[in-house]
């Protein structure tokens, strides 16, 4: 249950960028911002990656990354390519051959690092391999790996630095009139990073993949992500995302819609509203709040849940929810549907209770969509 329509102060107003196609999903002008991340297997274990790109694909991701560091790795990329139910986005270092390779694959986009490249000339070749193939690229200048010469000129990593790296291989594909391209200019530092992505996105309409590499683990690298990719989105900047942690490649997709869900910019399964518990709650409010998020994790739908232990805050709280839940005394509390008080429910039913609310009300809202269709 939305009003943000009522609420001007709530929008966020997107930078405009051209329009580009990853395979079937559409990057950049007014298309939702997509959510990526990257598998973490041998990519020549094809079942194992495969799994992987599922479960991620499962959780929401748009676009998976797959990585081809040699030449099995490109004929795996094909098995994977052909089973995967997203688009398979090629990360390429080093040896153009592969990014070739992984274009005539079926890959529907190459993701190349043009300072570890290699010379203009085998840029050029990928260039032509991808679009005889209909492969998109995406230019990933990244803080660790700039060119020599720009490290000379500037003297260490620094958003001119980047930004001029990427201008300078935009020209590149430009010149050889190639615009399916997209641009990321990463670095773990929050604010070398910040400052270049803001840098780029003055500098060009081209879409914008924002990442803060090597983040670190779930906490912290979610901290860090949330901090640097939020305040971006919230300056209307980036198109697809990617929060980049050394943990499970489902758990980087969940850390995206999450930051993309706290600014409104897009919208997925339950969003659950929940008080951080004390000495007035009527309920175990961690606990509850712990199971109802793997119960409902099946549900994609957009909704909004407010699980609160006590009077406080539940009542209001529940106003702005779709269902909410306010702990009571006597060992039950009350259930509110679509902010308004409904009925009294006793904490030993009100999980299942709670989980039948979501998936009558999910259900009954793809009904109506599919109505409207």
């Amino acid at each position: 249950m939305s009003h943000d329509h009522l609420r001007p102060w709530r929008t966020i107003q997107r930078r405009p960028s051209r329009q580009i196609m990853v395979g079937n999903v559409p990057i950049g002008g007014d298309a939702p911002i997509a959510v990526q991340t990257m598998t973490n297997t041998p990519t020549t274990d094809v079942a194992a990656t495969l799994a992987q790109v599922h479960a991620a694909a499962g959780a929401g991701a748009d676009l998976v990354r797959v990585s081809v560091p040699d030449e099995a790795s490109s004929r795996a990329l094909r098995e994977i390519v052909a089973e995967s139910p997203v688009p398979i986005i090629a990360d390429i270092h080093f040896h153009y051959r592969r990014g070739i390779e992984a274009a005539e694959a079926g890959a529907a986009c190459l993701r190349i690092n043009p300072g570890n490249i290699g010379e203009q000339s085998r840029v050029r070749e990928v260039i032509s391999a991808a679009r005889e193939h209909g492969c998109a690229i995406r230019i990933g200048v990244n803080a660790g790996s700039l060119e020599r010469h720009l490290l000379e000129k500037y003297g260490e990593p620094c958003p001119e630095a980047m930004v001029e790296s990427a201008l300078d291989h935009i020209r590149i594909l430009e010149e050889h009139d190639f615009h399916d391209y997209k641009i990321s200019v990463k670095a773990s530092d929050v604010f070398l990073a910040a400052a270049a992505y803001q840098g780029i996105a003055e500098a060009t309409d081209a879409p914008i993949h924002l990442g803060i590499t090597e983040a670190g683990g779930l906490v912290s690298g979610t901290i860090k992500s949330a901090i640097g990719l939020g305040n971006l989105l919230w300056a209307g900047i980036g198109d697809t995302i990617r929060v980049s942690l050394s943990a499970d490649p489902v758990e980087e997709v969940k850390v995206g819609f999450e930051i993309l869900k706290s600014l409104g910019l897009r919208h997925r399964g339950v969003n659950i509203i929940s008080c951080p518990s004390c000495a007035r709650q009527g309920f175990d409010v961690i606990r509850t709040v712990e199971e109802l998020e793997r119960r409902l994790s099946h549900i994609h739908t957009p909704l909004s849940l407010s699980i609160i232990g006590c009077v406080v805050n539940g009542p209001g709280e529940a106003l702005m929810t779709d269902i909410g839940f306010t702990g009571g005394g006597a060992g039950s509390g009350m259930v509110y549907v679509a902010g308004r008080s409904d009925h009294k429910l006793s904490n030993e039913r009100m999980i299942d209770h709670i989980v039948e609310l979501v998936e009558k009300r999910a259900a009954e809202i793809e009904a109506e969509r599919a109505a409207d269709s």
